[in-house]
Order: structure tokens, then sequence, then C-alpha cells
């Protein structure tokens, strides 16, 4: 029982590590203020530059054919990764996103990506198809941390999110531990020696 009660918290940390290893991760590099932002529908056009996580060698780059790639966002032409990861965007914004195989192309193995791969896009904003460009792109002081990176409302939900989908980790964790005690528990003692 106590040996049970000692692997609870690696059960825990290891609950939420796959939480948050199987999460979108979205870091603005470069924040810009604008009147209109990327929504699901736009056509759009982003610079970016296509890394794996686990060596940090490049698969693809936007930049190195002088073009940017365009597409309908939300519209599924893309990974679920870009679907999400550049919606609220402003022309000029740059985001770095961290793409887990869940959002990415997950058990298939496409081209240099190899199967089951972490991606690293940078990524920046060019256009939206019928916005028209700001004369001046207006940017925002960099956060300290990327935690600091969202605002506002968007923040605190984000923050809610996180914390109710650790807390139904927990939980579940929590009644797993408890089944295994009840089983233990139906174990008779023999204290005859």
């Amino acid at each position: 029982m106590q040996r049970l009660l000692f692997s609870l918290p690696l059960l825990l940390s290891a609950a939420v590590g796959a939480l948050a290893a199987d999460e979108l991760q979205i870091d603005v590099t470069l924040p810009v203020e604008c009147d209109r932002k990327t929504q699901k529908g736009d056509k759009i056009h982003v610079h970016y530059r296509g890394t794996l996580q686990a060596d940090g060698s490049k698969f693809d780059a936007s930049y190195d054919r002088g073009t940017p790639f365009g597409f309908k966002l939300g519209g599924g032409q893309v990974i679920k990764g870009w679907d999400e990861g550049l919606l609220d965007m402003c022309i000029g914004e740059k985001r770095t996103l961290t793409v887990p195989p869940s959002y990415g192309y997950g058990q298939r193995a496409i081209g240099p990506i190899p199967a089951n791969s972490v991606l690293v896009f940078e990524t920046e904003l060019m256009g939206i198809e019928g916005v028209p460009k700001p004369e001046k792109i207006v940017t925002r002081s960099v956060p300290d941390s990327p935690a600091a990176a969202a605002t506002g409302e968007a923040a605190e939900e984000e923050s809610e999110g996180a914390g109710a989908k650790v807390a139904s980790v927990v939980s579940e964790a929590a009644e797993a531990v408890k089944t295994i005690v009840a089983d233990t528990d139906d174990v008779q003692e023999h204290n005859e020696l």
C-alpha cells in the first residue's frame, strides 16, 4: 500500500507530461496590432520554416522558394496544427508553432518527416486575401516568456482549459489508485506467523 502511494506522484507526473506533449504550442515571437485578424475560411499567405524538434533539421521552407504558401485557413488543406495555430493572427505577425504528431502527420512518414514527429514551424503572416495590407506594421513588445505572450481573456480561457484538463487527468489517476487500493484490501492478512 505504501509503495502504491509513493508511485501516485509518478503517475500524475507522467499523465500531465503526456497531456502537455499532445498539445499544440503557439509562441508569438513578433506580436502585431491590427483591426482584422485571421479567421476560419480566410485565404491566407504565410512564409514558414519547418524543422524537426528531435534534431533541428529543416525539412521545408517557403523562404527558400521566395514565395509565401497560400491556403484556406480552417479548411483542412493543411495540418491541424496550422489550421488552429494560425487563427487570430495579424498581417506581419510571427509565431512559432510546436506541433505534436496528433496535430501534424501522426503515424505517417511524409517525405523527410519520420512518423510520430514533433514539428516546429517558424511562421510569418504575409497577407489575408481581401484584406488590405496595413500601411505600417505596428508591433508590440515581445513578452519575456511564452506564457506571457497570450493576453486578456484568451490567456484566461487557455489557462482555465489547461487547468480543467490537468484536474481531469488527476481525477482519473486518483480513481485508478482507489481501484488498485480496493483490490489489494480484498486480500486476507495472514498474521499467524
